[in-house]
């Protein structure tokens, strides 16, 4: 009998072969271990992986980019976004402080400084593997499962109430990590056909050549591998809800065909001709700007237009008030319950922190934090600079008084007999882009907002810096 099938999954990214393998021959024993060296490598194995896997170690300085930690921190955002379960640790050696706090806003669980020895390496994956999501909460206050008494969630909550009882799509938009999926559920709980299935579909999780038959079915033979016909989630649905997470990733070829069943029902399996019907219900979620997706000719229209019939916005955490502490203590009775210790306080300064703080990665950050905080301090008072380790604070801002900049200008210039203005002026570009693509998690539409830039212009100038970046590493060697 082979045991392997019941070790957890672990994929592990890291650009140098010999460290993919030593940590493969370390952890072959208690893990079934995936290996990737790219973010666009590890995206596409998780893809064609029959389910994600529970655990990822990944490095931060990843290609193009090996000396810097952006490509990493784009590979924590995708990775949840493809599998929003999967529990990541980091692995780098790029171990500024900076880094790990970032990484963990984004939503890794845990960061390790190379070196490490591979018993830690295994504790630590070991301590992710036992981090649970909490029940949802079942006083009458908090039936649909969503904590809260902020005005926003209020009304949330009076939305999804309002919606669950008819039978037409809801579109849940949000930021990455603010809980989408929980809304999902609520609307399930409250509708007639509660007790019908409830299919969840990540968009974004499966290879899009793969896309069409795994929605619809399809026949047997209807392409290499095909051995049998198989059912599609629109059938699994029947008459429950299918519930179509990152729907902004669908491609378009989809996206008409997707349309056909909102307005009448009908679809075919891959490789049949007959039409089926569906009667599921459809509850859509994304991340994404789907405005400015139709504006870019990335999303349809009238799709949108169909599927925002009832639309719900999940609020960011850094709107909700004293609701952050409403979910500190919801998040801290639960993981102190679960690691049978007691659990932490907050001094008055450490909470004024905590009420202040942005939450960038929104619940997903909080739960982290606090499942840290609950694994370091157990029956102990935190203070404000042990609680401000676990956060993504920005450094101090550098004094620019008027002039300043003129003055930086005139000494670059004086010191260097080689000063290149277009090298420099590439520098400024990628450090902001880099900045946006980090702030918005990867996505493109909203770091085209930030920057002021339409998503085609932001491409283009992305093309331009790959472009320029190896003639500036060929210089480095010589």
């Amino acid at each position: 009998m082979d045991t392997r099938t019941h070790l957890p999954a672990l994929i592990i990214v890291d650009d140098d072969p010999l460290i993919r393998d030593s940590l493969r021959l370390t952890l072959a024993d208690s893990f079934e271990i995936f290996l990737a060296e790219n973010r666009s490598q590890a995206i596409k194995l998780l893809r064609n992986m029959e389910s994600p896997p529970q655990l990822a170690l990944v490095d931060l300085g990843l290609p193009p980019t090996p000396h810097r930690p952006e490509e990493g921190f784009r590979l924590i955002a995708a990775l949840l976004t493809h599998a929003p379960d999967i529990r990541i640790v980091v692995l780098s050696g790029q171990d500024e402080e900076t880094n790990a706090r970032h990484a963990r806003t984004l939503g890794a669980v845990d960061f390790i400084a190379k070196p490490c020895s591979p018993a830690n390496i295994k504790a630590q994956l070991n301590n992710a593997l036992l981090i649970q999501s909490p029940a949802p909460a079942t006083s009458d206050e908090n039936q649909l499962g969503i904590v809260g008494q902020s005005p926003l969630i209020q009304a949330m909550r009076s939305q999804i109430v309002l919606y669950a009882s008819t039978p037409y799509p809801i579109l849940i938009e949000g930021e990455s990590g603010s809980g989408k999926e929980l809304v999902a559920a609520a609307l399930q709980r409250l509708s007639p056909n509660s007790k019908s299935p409830f299919i969840v579909f990540n968009c974004a999780a499966i290879s899009p050549n793969l896309l069409e038959a795994a929605l619809f079915g399809h026949a047997k033979g209807a392409y290499t591998g095909a051995s049998q016909a198989q059912n599609g989630y629109f059938e699994d649905a029947g008459d429950g809800i299918l519930f179509l997470d990152e729907i902004g990733e669908l491609p378009l070829e989809l996206q008409a065909k997707l349309l056909r069943v909102l307005e009448n029902g009908e679809f075919q399996r891959v490789g049949e001709t007959s039409t089926r019907k569906s009667r599921a219900r459809i509850i859509a979620a994304t991340n994404r700007d789907l405005r400015q997706a139709v504006r870019d000719g990335q999303f349809r229209l009238d799709l949108y237009h169909r599927l925002s019939i009832f639309t719900i916005h999940v609020p960011p955490l850094r709107d909700l008030g004293s609701d952050k502490l409403l979910l500190l203590g919801h998040f801290r009775d639960f993981y102190a319950a679960q690691i049978k210790q007691p659990g932490f306080g907050l001094d008055a300064a450490a909470q004024k922190t905590w009420e202040n703080y942005s939450f960038p990665g929104n619940t997903r950050e909080l739960r982290n934090i606090i499942i840290r905080l609950s694994t370091k301090y157990p029956g102990k008072t935190i203070n404000a600079m042990q609680l401000e380790a676990e956060l993504d604070l920005p450094a101090p801002a550098q004094s620019a008084a008027p002039g300043n900049g003129l003055a930086h200008a005139r000494q670059l210039l004086q010191q260097s007999n080689e000063f290149n203005l277009d090298d420099m002026l590439m520098q400024q570009t990628s450090q902001f882009i880099d900045a946006a693509m980090e702030l918005t998690h990867g996505n493109i539409s909203e770091a085209a907002r930030l920057l002021g830039l339409n998503r085609t212009t932001l491409y283009s100038r992305m093309e331009a810096l790959q472009k320029h970046k190896p003639n500036k590493a060929r210089e480095g060697i010589q």
